[in-house]
């Protein structure tokens, strides 16, 4: 299951993630419209051209993205060259949203992500450690190598502000309102309820299937 907006607030006191299992049962299926993923009634605009976008919308909080992004970072990996993947960090209100935004695009300005964005869900869930404000990040660019005066210039600027904004558009386009999601080529949508629909209980990694087929379909320019 995803995480929603509704229990954000809970999810601020406690936390539990269920098992990954594999996705295998839902590849053996078709996944069907407004079961496993639903269409955008309105296209939502594209950041490449030429390329299947694929978007996920994660959390750096959210315990349920932490449990799915080595899966998530595998399928990356493997993702075909006509494929252009990315992660959105959502925003649902200012903290503790805003200050995370603003450190994965800081991470993405520095060509940090590969080295560093692993490391942010390490320091939430795995050290326990709150990174909620501008002081927050500072010390988390300190800690890990990272110059905090330089880093927090990236952080503060108006390019990171910028992305930020852009985010929220896209999540917004996207009509997000839980974690993690994915999205495909601004048509498509998908999250761990809707991945794992008729099935037997399993996990976000689902998603991944839905997404292969979904890609497939735009692919072979298929407008059903």
């Amino acid at each position: 299951m995803p995480l929603t907006r509704r229990h954000f607030s809970a999810s601020l006191l406690g936390s539990s993630a269920f098992s990954l299992l594999p996705g295998r049962a839902l590849a053996q299926k078709a996944p069907v419209e407004g079961v496993n993923y639903v269409r955008l009634a309105e296209p939502a605009p594209l950041a490449v051209a030429g390329k299947i976008e694929v978007i996920e919308f994660f959390w750096y909080e959210c315990p349920h993205c932490n449990a799915f992004e080595p899966a998530l970072d595998a399928w990356a990996k493997r993702a075909p060259d006509d494929v252009a993947f990315r992660r959105v960090p959502v925003w649902f209100r200012e903290e503790p949203f805003g200050p995370q935004q603003r450190l994965f695009f800081t991470l993405e300005t520095l060509g940090l992500l590969p080295t560093l964005h692993r490391k942010v869900f390490t320091t939430i869930h795995g050290e326990r450690t709150r990174l909620r404000t501008a002081e927050d990040v500072a010390a988390f660019a300190l800690k890990n190598g990272a110059d905090p005066i330089a880093f927090m210039t990236t952080y503060n600027s108006f390019g990171v502000q910028t992305k930020a904004q852009q985010a929220r558009q896209t999540a917004s386009a996207y009509k997000i309102d839980a974690v993690p999601a994915m999205g495909v080529q601004g048509r498509y949508y998908t999250n761990g309820d809707l991945a794992n629909a008729g099935l037997p209980p399993g996990s976000n990694e689902r998603m991944l299937a839905v997404v292969d087929s979904l890609v497939a379909r735009m692919r072979q320019g298929s407008k059903a």
